[in-house]
């Protein structure tokens, strides 16, 4: 009887996740470029893709330019989504991390939190898509250079991916200076307060405004 009852609850959890997803999904977007292109390929679980050449491609598309039109919307998404993952709402989690996708789907955050959400709630297809994604996004970066120095910068195409990476790495920020015309110098604190310094090559960051600006 006891059995039953917790089979019939968790049944019931499960149900109400489903609802709550089936209400939102990601909008891809419906543009005839290679962001758009490749953003369905990853939607339809296809995720053996070039990681870095799509990240470049949304600077190019014209979803690059909403997505800069709605920064407020995805700032107040972002804190909404922090919010629902301090009160454990799963459900909610899910639809508020897909409408940031909807808005940039190269957004690493919102990866991580909707497959750490679908880990949770028992989705394994799920939570394993989208952390190839995540990572894939991730390795893109930090696969391309060490971060040491200037000329060997994790390449970026926005500041927010920057922020990422080093909470990835379990540090704060300390202080932050352009370097070089080229590169963020990172100068942060560990846990052990010990101080290092990480260079990120921000080029593409340069780019994305100057593009901003033509249109």
């Amino acid at each position: 009887m006891i059995k039953h009852f917790f089979t019939t609850l968790i049944f019931l959890f499960n149900f109400n996740i489903a609802l709550g997803q089936m209400n939102t999904e990601i909008k891809v977007p419906e543009f005839d470029d290679n962001y758009s292109k490749t953003v369905q390929i990853l939607e339809n679980g296809k995720t053996d893709i070039d990681y870095k050449s799509f990240r470049e491609n949304f600077i190019e598309s014209k979803q690059f330019k909403i997505a800069s039109e709605k920064r407020t919307e995805f700032r107040e998404l972002t804190k909404e989504m922090y919010r629902q993952m301090s009160e454990s709402k799963y459900d909610s989690i899910i639809a508020t991390t897909k409408k940031m996708l909807s808005i940039d789907y190269t957004s690493m955050k919102a990866h991580k939190a909707l497959r750490q959400t679908y880990k949770i709630v028992g989705d394994t297809i799920n939570a394993k898509k989208y952390k190839t994604i995540q990572f894939g996004l991730l390795k893109s970066i930090v696969n391309n250079g060490d971060g040491k120095s200037c000329k060997n910068g994790w390449p970026v195409i926005q500041i927010s991916e920057e922020y990422f990476i080093l909470d990835m790495l379990g540090v704060k920020l300390d202080t932050q200076r352009i370097d070089g015309g080229s590169c963020d110098r990172m100068e942060v604190v560990d846990e052990n307060g010990e101080k290092k310094v990480y260079y990120f090559e921000i080029s593409n960051v340069f780019k994305r405004r100057e593009k901003l600006k033509e249109e």
